[in-house]
């Protein structure tokens, strides 16, 4: 009998705190190479900090992360780095070079590795923006005089300058109206069609959820948890969460707030 593949991302007894504060507590989860992995639920729960402890620039309390079998803690910085080279990252704001313009935003990542001369830079600058929806005229403007959806166009056109393995969205659509929300949407599908990619999309949109991902994992506040529960309310494909027996679950996917006010209320009495 054959081994099973090992996971491309794996968290192991992980634990985060910042200072008193802890946000994450003993997860155990792996990511198999190809997934598009969604991580959902409320403001505080850890999303984005486990997003960022899969590329170090976070390093967890207790436990450990690894990638393609390296523990990231054990790696120096130069292993570090090449390693992150690997990664695509949609930061929540974009996190354009304000100074720069947008050609010189997609072509930052491609000059620093100097592998390509320019003219090949020019060609995969122009075919990504192109591949985002952005037309040439765009590639002289400042981030300043681009639209939300139009900077976060741009920053996945930067993120995958470099043909990353593996992408990870940071709350891609927040803050974009439902037209742009589902453009930035069926952009992440078609990053996937054209090459082979492992994706983990962080979000509190259930509409990114049931069109981008083959599997969710939602996490809950570790401060509202009760003793001894797990972090993780549920591990499973999107349609599952429905049938989901936690009621935190269908909270969440719901949108229903009334438990969550009473909750509030008490906390303040």
């Amino acid at each position: 009998m054959s081994n099973p593949t090992p996971p491309l991302i794996a968290f192991h007894k992980l634990g985060m705190e910042f200072g008193p504060q802890r946000v994450l507590a003993d997860i155990n989860l792996d990511i198999t190479r190809g997934q598009t992995v969604a991580i959902v639920g409320e403001s505080g729960c850890g999303k984005t900090v486990l997003l960022k402890l899969m590329i170090a620039l976070l390093r967890p309390t207790t436990g450990a992360v690894t990638f393609d079998g390296k523990v990231l803690a054990d790696l120096s910085d130069r292993d570090l780095t090449r390693e992150r080279l690997r990664f695509g990252f949609l930061f929540q704001s974009a996190a354009l070079f304000d100074s720069l313009t947008v050609y010189d935003n997609v072509a930052f990542g491609l000059r620093e590795q100097r592998s390509l001369d320019e003219t090949q830079v020019r060609a995969t600058v122009r075919q990504r923006l192109q591949e985002v929806g952005l037309p040439a005229a765009v590639e002289s403007k400042k981030p300043a005089e681009l639209s939300g959806g139009m900077k976060k166009r741009v920053g996945l056109a930067r993120a995958l300058a470099l043909n990353p393995e593996v992408m990870l969205y940071d709350e891609p659509t927040t803050g974009l109206d439902p037209i742009m929300t589902d453009v930035i949407n069926e952009l992440i599908v078609q990053a996937r069609q054209r090459q082979p990619v492992t994706s983990v999309v962080v979000t509190h949109e259930m509409k990114t959820v049931y069109k981008v991902a083959d599997r969710v994992v939602m996490l809950y506040p570790l401060a509202r948890l009760p003793p001894g529960d797990n972090q993780i309310l549920y591990d499973g494909p999107p349609a599952g969460m429905k049938q989901s027996n936690d009621p935190r679950v269908h909270q969440f996917i719901e949108g229903e707030a009334r438990d969550r006010l009473q909750e509030l209320a008490n906390s303040t009495t």
